[in-house]
């Protein structure tokens, strides 16, 4: 997906954000936004919005001398998660289809996007995803696909919702690689995050091979791209992926909500959506 104008204030936003939760006082906090807005000037049209954030956010974290600026919040948003985790199995015990109840739980956890909004509340994301219809519903293409497919690569997002991606794999029933980023990038899960929320109980986690927020395997480690190339499924959590992989074809299934006009505007969808959409 290419990048629109109204990606630069969401860019500069993070960055504000990215610093502040450093605590940096507001001189530093000035100069990063000045670095940030010379930074977009020179960058090269068509250039991805999560390639953007990329080098938006290695220079913040050399500016502030800090590698991972959102660790606290990581680790919060995961204990939080993983304090619901036994209301959350129950729902799925419960529920007359688990599957979609799984994947819609999956998606009520990609509200924890500090790349989105430094604030929202996962309580309520939970329950109106429970009930809120689909925009987009390729839910039946993906359990076609999963019933003849060997194994599952799972493009992970954010950190605690991490903790929902487990419920989910759980009810996919079959062997899962599970990728997250290589570094401390925004709020998004590397391995020590997945490790955490338990997703090495369930699935072979693996690292993209580069920090960018979101997966490309032209980018990515040869592992990455191996397993990228031979999948028959690929389910691909939230935002940054989809604007990675919006045109990879037919074996990926976006799964996400759509927290910004510009990726509603990109799927046609009202903002707030929630999707489950095949690749074109």
């Amino acid at each position: 997906m290419k990048t629109y104008l109204d990606c630069y204030p969401c860019i500069l936003r993070q960055a504000l954000d990215a610093a502040r939760f450093t605590g940096v006082n507001e001189s530093q906090q000035e100069k990063i936004l000045h670095k940030v807005m010379d930074t977009l000037k020179h960058m090269k049209l068509g250039t991805r919005p999560p390639e953007i954030s990329e080098q938006i956010h290695s220079m913040i974290r050399n500016e502030l001398k800090n590698n991972d600026p959102y660790e606290k919040l990581k680790v919060q948003s995961t204990q939080e998660a993983l304090k619901m985790l036994p209301w959350l199995e129950n729902i799925i015990r419960k529920s007359s289809n688990p599957f979609e109840t799984a994947l819609r739980l999956s998606i009520a956890g990609n509200i924890i996007d500090f790349g989105a909004a430094n604030k929202f509340d996962l309580r309520k994301s939970i329950q109106q995803v429970l009930k809120q219809p689909f925009a987009i519903a390729d839910i039946q293409s993906l359990q076609q696909i999963l019933t003849s497919a060997p194994w599952i690569l799972y493009l992970a997002d954010n950190a605690g919702e991490t903790v929902f991606d487990k419920l989910l794999i759980e009810n996919l029933g079959k062997p899962t690689f599970y990728v997250v980023r290589s570094g401390p990038i925004i709020n998004d899960a590397t391995h020590q995050d997945a490790i955490q929320a338990g997703l090495d109980q369930v699935s072979t986690i693996i690292e993209s091979g580069t920090r960018i927020p979101g997966g490309d395997p032209d980018l990515g480690s040869p592992e990455f791209k191996k397993l990228f190339n031979e999948a028959k499924l690929i389910i691909s959590k939230g935002q940054g992926n989809y604007e990675m992989l919006s045109e990879f074809g037919p074996r990926l299934f976006f799964l996400l909500q759509v927290k910004c006009a510009v990726i509603g505007r990109d799927l046609n969808v009202p903002q707030g959506s929630i999707v489950v959409k095949q690749g074109d």
